[in-house]
């Protein structure tokens, strides 16, 4: 069965999360996908948990690619490059802007060599603006978007995600505007260039924050595990130490948590009929629900609430999610050979397709694996990779 992708080939030369995962996401669809790294190695390599100097983060990250080294900012790599671009149908970066441009392989050079070419530049601020040369990374997204003005608690500070959020929600959106790209040039014949901000996607997500506030002047409070929109919705702690979500967002199901809970008697108020109105009720709500999942384990109190058709989650570490039954009908965790760790696990590909599915097809290489290979392909013998390596061309 054919790869969806197959025939794509992406040349990754971005660094740490955004531009890299929207690379792997192509990746496990079956886009060739060669990862160009400075002869140091990308930096993600050694960023994170490690297991025996093998850096983790990367083996998810690189999967899928080819790992070749080559640097740039040479005469000789970006001869090179410029070969592996004349064949290439994207190119993914993440470069200040200005830098490619600097090197001669800016978008008009790039588009001279290759028309058909799609240039996905991925930066903090976008190539325009201000701001457009400052460094940029997901946390000063994650600060502007509003959303850690939006996390917390009422009383505590603006609370940043503990992984990267911004850059996830980039990737995912880079990935969806190359392959808008290719669609397009599909149809005309030509690629064109992505310009993505990483500020940006992240507003999308955060629902209607900017449109509330031009029409009303209202801003969003922080307040903690609690929504403005519906109640009860928490965090709970069971009698057993564990914790659950509950979420009621649907009038039918907040009927049934109060029912299940022996509170029968506040779906008669006034206000419950009301997601916005139950949300100002919060605190009788939450004492409720809090009370009764108190005195029940975790698994009574999934157990009733799966028995009473409400929305319940247990609060689930990365432990749990590797033996739970409905990741493991979905798939959800790969497990892979690995040359240098054995055998890894690892989140798997993001959605299941009928007729073309995708699959990881190895987890992310040692660095510069496939240099010989696949600089042999673009006319560099064994002598001349000799002499970059000399150079510190490659490695």
């Amino acid at each position: 069965m054919t790869d969806p992708l197959s025939g794509i080939r992406v040349l990754d030369v971005a660094t740490l999360f955004a531009g890299p995962l929207a690379a792997t996401l192509l990746a496990d669809f079956g886009a060739e996908v060669i990862k160009l790294e400075h002869p140091a190695g990308d930096p993600v390599r050694s960023h994170g948990a490690q297991r025996d100097g093998v850096g983790l983060w990367w083996k998810m990250l690189g999967r899928g690619k080819k790992s070749v080294t080559l640097y740039l900012g040479s005469a000789e790599g970006q001869e090179i490059f410029r070969r592996m671009v004349a064949d290439a149908d994207v190119v993914v970066e993440n470069f200040r802007p200005g830098t490619l441009e600097r090197w001669g392989l800016g978008y008009a050079e790039l588009r001279e060599i290759n028309p058909r070419l799609v240039l996905a530049r991925v930066t903090g601020f976008g190539q325009i603006g201000p701001y457009a040369r400052r460094p940029g990374f997901g946390t000063l997204a994650e600060a502007m978007s509003g959303f850690a003005a939006l996390t917390g608690e009422p009383d505590g500070p603006p609370t940043l995600p503990p992984f990267g959020l911004a850059d996830g929600i980039a990737a995912l959106t880079t990935a969806f505007a190359v392959m808008t790209a290719l669609r397009a040039r599909d149809r005309d014949g030509h690629g064109q260039q992505v310009d993505l901000a990483i500020i940006e996607p992240i507003l999308t997500l955060l629902g209607p924050q900017l449109i509330t506030y031009d029409q009303l002047g209202e801003l969003q409070p922080r307040m903690g595990n609690r929504s403005s929109n519906n109640a009860p919705r928490n965090t709970y702690r069971t009698a057993d130490g564990g914790w659950v979500a509950v979420s009621t967002s649907a009038q039918s199901v907040a009927e049934r948590v109060m029912r299940l809970v022996g509170r029968a008697e506040l779906i008669e108020e006034p206000w419950f009929a009301s997601g916005t109105e139950r949300a100002q009720h919060a605190a009788e709500l939450d004492s409720a629900v809090g009370t009764w999942i108190a005195g029940r384990s975790t698994e009574e109190v999934v157990q009733a609430f799966e028995k009473a058709e409400a929305a319940v989650a247990p609060i689930y570490t990365a432990a749990d999610i590797m033996t739970d039954p409905q990741f493991q009908a979905l798939g959800t965790i790969a497990e892979l050979p690995d040359d240098e760790l054995g055998s890894v696990k690892m989140q798997n590909i993001l959605f299941r397709l009928s007729e073309t599915p995708g699959r990881i097809r190895w987890t992310g290489p040692p660095l510069g694996a496939h240099t010989a290979e696949v600089l042999e392909s673009y006319g560099v013998d064994a002598d001349r990779l000799a002499e970059l390596r000399a150079a510190g061309v490659v490695r």
